[in-house]
């Protein structure tokens, strides 16, 4: 048995079926030969999903991960025939858009934006999520090292690419033109999420650039889903200063105003 489990393993790695293949091989079941053969090769199929969806999660640069039971809509404005269960179907992408979602701090851009991610991800669809900071920093570090080549091949990986905090902080001015060059490098042939919570007449503030901002903006948006979230911050509404904050109101009230 143990040379026969051997002599399959080796037949395994020379066909470049995996070690899982070969476990299986000695503990699948089947009623016939024909089926013990389909169980075996469906097992293996399954593991290889198994394999490449975990990948893509576990190289997309995550900073963690959701589960769409924790996010609520009621708060953000959808544009016509968009909500989320058609962004969690990737529809944007499908049709070659890309997606900007605009908001305050804390209205839960990024969550949506991971949870289409991850859903990509579990669609067998590349995804890279970067802070656009960070990014940034990445592009003038990789321009200065010579190693810009092998910076954009790791983005090009991607069929989804994920800016978070757009406009949060000024940007270098090198790694904002290389941003700007790779965003026009890959405009109608990868989908762009891209969250802000600047609106589109202030970001030449970051960017410094007139010319470009206004290239930049005209070319995300040409093909586009705008989702706005009005709401409040989502984590002060949820956090126990928040509930402090309101019992101490009402003693007010209750009190007539007096301190």
């Amino acid at each position: 048995m143990a040379d026969i489990e051997k002599s399959i393993a080796e037949c395994c790695k020379q066909l470049r079926l995996s070690s899982n293949f070969a476990g299986q091989a000695m503990t699948q079941k089947g009623d016939s030969q024909q089926e013990y053969l389909l169980n075996l090769l469906t097992n293996e199929i399954e593991y290889r999903l198994t394999k490449r969806k975990s990948k893509y999660l576990n190289t997309a640069g995550f900073p963690r991960r959701y589960a769409v039971d924790e996010f609520r809509t009621d708060e953000i404005d959808f544009p016509e025939g968009v909500n989320l269960e058609s962004l969690l179907n990737l529809d944007f992408y499908h049709a070659g858009k890309n997606v900007i979602m605009y908001g305050g701090t804390g209205t839960g851009k990024t969550m949506l934006s991971i949870l289409i991610g991850i859903s990509a991800c579990n669609q067998e669809i590349p995804v890279k999520f970067y802070r656009t900071a960070g990014l940034i920093n990445l592009f003038s570090e990789s321009k200065s090292k010579g190693t810009l080549t092998a910076l954009k091949k790791k983005l090009n990986s991607a069929q989804v690419l994920i800016l978070d905090e757009f406009g949060y902080v000024p940007y270098d001015r090198t790694g904002s033109q290389l941003l700007f060059d790779y965003l026009s490098e890959i405009h109608e042939q990868k989908s762009v999420i891209l969250n802000t919570n600047l609106e589109f007449s202030q970001w030449v503030n970051v960017l410094y650039d007139q010319r470009m901002t206004t290239a930049l903006i005209g070319r995300l948006t040409h093909h586009v889903e705008l989702i706005l979230f009005p709401g409040i911050n989502n984590r002060l509404r949820e956090s126990s200063i928040n509930e402090a904050l309101s019992r101490i109101s009402s003693q007010e009230v209750g009190n007539g105003g007096q301190k």
